[in-house]
């Protein structure tokens, strides 16, 4: 763990260490947490991604208490995955430090070494060229190759696309993007008319990737996009919720052209 100038562990090591303790004990065999022990790496996984989500949630509220809150889970997370290799002999926290350290000073010359970059275009540039190399020690030749199956699929798609359009295979403008937007749209359209479920499936995802791609020519982040566009959701459904609600109604017993209406206050009461 770092230590401070005197030689003593400081105190962010200190704490570190106790985090390793608690989830030590909780993998014991012998008077450990049933739960915990029951655990893999496989079943863990769904919780780390599901925690990474509370960290975006927390900062997208600017909710500060929360923050902290929630990067304690995600690191939790890590800890708990490194436990689970050190029993197997894999790794420990100590290596997963290490690796990223080696990385970020591997990845930062202009910082730690004697690199000069001058604009951060010039940086990111010099990144990706690493990122080729130790892709290239890894044995993954493709310049897909690593980009993370396990994303969310739209942010996949985006890296997937941009990945690409650094080789150039890419459209020039993101008004080409929403002519092929059209194409997919007909393609599923053409689909829906046939019937078979799974082609349906297959176009409905072309469309969707390409929507990313539109996104990606926008500088949009489709997952931020989505988030917003789902809680722009529950509010405006809330307003119907809450209108019919002061009428003595429900939802349940209102038409669909009653709630639409009331969906068309919502919004034009946001543009107050």
């Amino acid at each position: 763990m770092t230590k401070n100038g005197i030689g003593r562990p400081s105190p962010a090591a200190v704490k570190i260490d106790a985090l390793l303790d608690v989830m030590a004990r909780l993998r014991a065999p012998d008077g450990g947490c049933p739960w915990d022990l029951e655990q893999d790496f496989g079943t863990i996984a769904p919780y780390t991604v599901e925690e990474a989500y509370e960290v975006v949630d927390a900062i997208e509220r600017k909710d500060m208490p929360a923050l902290k809150d929630e990067l304690g889970d995600l690191l939790f997370q890590t800890i708990f995955h490194a436990q689970m290799a050190r029993e197997e002999g894999f790794f420990d926290f100590g290596d997963v430090a290490d690796a990223i350290t080696d990385k970020m000073i591997r990845r930062h010359p202009h910082v730690f070494a004697d690199a000069d970059f001058r604009s951060a275009e010039e940086q990111t540039d010099a990144w990706e060229i690493q990122k080729a190399e130790e892709r290239a020690k890894k044995g993954a030749n493709s310049l897909l190759a690593d980009v993370p199956v396990g994303l969310p699929g739209l942010t996949r798609a985006v890296k997937l696309q941009k990945r690409a359009g650094r080789v150039g295979f890419d459209w020039k403008d993101a008004r080409d993007v929403l002519d092929k937007i059209s194409e997919e749209t007909q393609e599923l359209k053409d689909a829906m008319q046939d019937g078979e479920q799974e082609e349906i499936e297959s176009e409905f995802g072309d469309l969707l990737f390409v929507l990313a791609n539109l996104s990606r020519h926008l500088d949009v982040d489709p997952e931020a996009a989505i988030r917003k566009a789902n809680e722009k959701f529950m509010r405006r459904f809330g307003h119907i919720e809450k209108t019919l609600k002061a009428a003595g109604r429900t939802a349940q017993e209102a038409t669909l052209e009653e709630m639409e209406a009331i969906w068309n206050d919502a919004k034009e009461l946001e543009k107050t």
